[in-house]
């Protein structure tokens, strides 16, 4: 094991990434709970919206934060 040097990470990078991630899981996991509770439309509708939410920062590391060659 060695450890990774992280002080690259740019504090927007960060933030987005952070952002983007409690955004995917809250809405993965809350959509997991609403199927538990036999509620299948709002939970269906909660993965949904985890994968458009996964997808659009995606685009957004694709547009912003990976360079051109």
């Amino acid at each position: 094991m060695s450890l990774v040097d992280i002080s690259n990470v740019g504090l927007p990078l960060f933030i987005v990434g952070a952002l983007f991630i409690l955004l995917t899981f809250g809405l993965l996991s809350f959509g997991i709970l609403r199927m538990f509770q036999q509620k299948y439309k709002g939970g269906w509708i909660s993965i949904g919206m985890s994968v458009v939410s996964f997808v659009v920062f995606i685009v957004i590391l694709n547009q912003w934060f990976l360079p051109v060659e």
